[in-house]
């Protein structure tokens, strides 16, 4: 049995079919490895907690939403206030004391305008917004009420901050935020005054809303054939740790909740989207649940309530959060809250991808140009499977060897494969030849190459990176093709050092896979394929003298 087609070929089928999954995933369609996460319970539970978008959420099911008052904001004659540092420009509208834009003042699109993240438009709705609710349905300060500015200014610190508040059936809700210098992490306070003698238990929500358009799934970087990530919610809790939200979940009621988190656990909320995110990070003190769904008009959303219990009145309860709207910068994350580093999504191979990212990362902070960081992590990848590889390629040198016995063999056994099979695998068995030596370094390379390139796909950090000369983004496609080129050139060159396959198919899918490969590579980052260059240059060097020095000793 011809053992090297069976693993080519099913190497070639799992490639292909990976493939097909992240393009599934990328067309905002359910991975095909995913495990379903429905229950009855929990899509009625859902479902009926759903309220209209432009009304305050309900703290159980049994709470019906209110429909909107008389006072309700209108985002159209809304006051919009500005917070600003050298990082994030935030806009907050009056309406709701909502966070309708923000824009990365060092992040510039290709048109050298600061990249949008929230963004609340005729079209595309992306925003971060908070509200209280009670049992019984009371109409209070909530993301659809007028807030008014109470003060703005920069604190002591030298921090800009703005003050808005609201009052709605003798409870009071003031909003405080303060930007903080250098700094994507936005501090937005929550102070409730009971002024009401009939006081009930009040919820605190922080939430993400967002709609499901071309625009929102496929960021500020789309086009016709871009790679992104993940675009979705995403939640993180000590329990379940990092679990990312389809919005096609949401759609057929199949996202469960976690578990209510306890009192000084760990917990947040996400909207993540290609290299950027936005996340509400509340105060650990209180109990919060998780919540999300879809609402009207084609909108998602994802939040948490925090339980504030029952206030009495005339004292005041204050509840903090944090509001991160950012890149996806690990180090970064890392310094914020716990587990929103996981917001960088290396996908399946994370426990190869991140140590990979690590050593990048190290490898830059060295020579400080990414394009020469990839170059050397090659090198080093290939010196650490340098003497597995070097078997493989003499293996694949003793097959050259004797491909004319095995052409005669061919001739010899022509319409009897089994005595054929025999007769090659006695002649291996003689010759100490290794069949599958020559399949290694293709497996050995497919889950490093992988989850290289899960992380030039994710990295914000590489957004923008040149190299040389004509590359001057090593997390897009090579704008000439000239590297898919040379990837093609060195991978004919590669096929011409090894044995032709005996069987005339396989001859034929050797030759034709340089073609293949360069063109899916035209759509691939630049950096990718500087890796898999560099990786096929270091392994024609070391083959060729492999064969060299066989060719020698079968001259002897």
């Amino acid at each position: 049995m011809d053992f090297k087609k069976t693993i080519l070929w099913a190497v070639f089928s799992l490639s292909g079919l990976m493939l097909y999954n992240n393009w599934q995933v990328h067309e905002g369609k359910p991975s095909m490895f995913a495990s379903p996460q429905q229950s009855a319970t929990s899509a009625a539970t859902e479902k009926s907690t759903t309220p209209k978008v432009d009304a305050p959420i309900a703290i159980s099911a049994a709470v019906a939403p209110q429909a909107p008052t008389a006072k309700t904001a209108s985002n159209e004659n809304a006051q919009i206030f500005t917070l600003e540092n050298e990082l994030l420009s935030l806009q907050i509208s009056s309406a709701g004391a909502n966070v309708v834009d923000a824009k990365l003042l060092k992040e510039l699109t290709a048109d050298e305008k600061p990249v949008e993240i929230l963004k609340h438009t005729a079209t595309h709705t992306y925003v971060a917004r908070s509200g209280l609710v009670a049992v019984g349905g009371i109409d209070l300060p909530n993301h659809n009420s007028v807030f008014k500015l109470d003060r703005s200014g920069k604190d002591g610190s030298g921090r800009p901050f703005l003050v808005l508040s609201s009052e709605r059936n003798g409870v009071q809700l003031e909003k405080t935020f303060i930007l903080n210098p250098g700094s994507y992490d936005v501090y937005v306070g929550h102070r409730v005054t009971q002024l009401s003698a009939n006081a009930v238990p009040l919820n605190l929500y922080t939430e993400i809303v967002r709609d499901g358009s071309e625009e929102a799934k496929v960021g500020p970087f789309g086009g016709a054939f871009s790679a992104s990530t993940f675009t979705g919610p995403a939640i993180y809790t000590d329990g379940d740790k990092f679990k990312k939200v389809a919005f096609t979940d949401l759609e057929k009621n199949k996202f469960v909740p976690p578990a209510q988190i306890a009192a000084g656990q760990p917990g947040w909320v996400a909207m993540v989207q290609h290299y950027f995110a936005s996340a509400w990070i509340p105060d650990t003190k209180l109990v919060r649940d998780i919540y999300s769904g879809r609402l009207d008009n084609g909108l998602y959303r994802v939040g948490m309530q925090s339980q504030l219990g029952t206030i009495a009145t005339g004292t005041t309860v204050t509840a903090n959060a944090q509001l991160f709207v950012g890149p996806q910068e690990e180090r970064m994350l890392e310094k914020i809250a716990p587990g929103l580093e996981l917001l960088k999504d290396y996908g399946y191979l994370t426990i190869l991808a991140k140590p990979i990212f690590w050593l990048l990362e190290h490898i830059h902070n060295i020579v400080g140009n990414w394009g020469w960081s990839i170059i050397l992590l090659t090198i080093l990848i290939k010196l650490v499977f340098f003497p597995l590889s070097a078997a493989s390629y003499k293996s694949m040198a003793r097959m050259k060897e004797v491909q004319p016995r095995l052409m005669a063999m061919k001739e010899q056994y022509k319409g009897e494969p089994q005595k054929l099979n025999q007769a090659m695998m006695e002649m291996y068995r003689k010759e100490k030849i290794n069949p599958l030596g020559g399949c290694l370094p293709v497996l050995i390379q497919i889950p490093v190459f992988i989850s290289l390139y899960w992380v030039l796909l994710s990295s914000v950090e590489m957004r923008g990176a040149p190299w040389v000369l004509w590359i001057h983004d090593l997390s897009v496609p090579d704008p000439y093709y000239i590297l898919p080129v040379i990837m093609a050139v060195s991978m004919f060159v590669q096929t011409k050092l090894n044995p032709t396959p005996p069987d005339p198919v396989q001859a034929k899918v050797m030759l034709y896979m340089p073609i293949i490969f360069s063109i899916m590579f035209f759509f691939f980052p630049a950096g990718l394929v500087l890796y898999w260059v560099v990786n096929n240059l270091l392994s024609i060097a070391q083959q060729w003298q492999i064969n060299k020095l066989f060719g020698k000793k079968t001259a002897k």
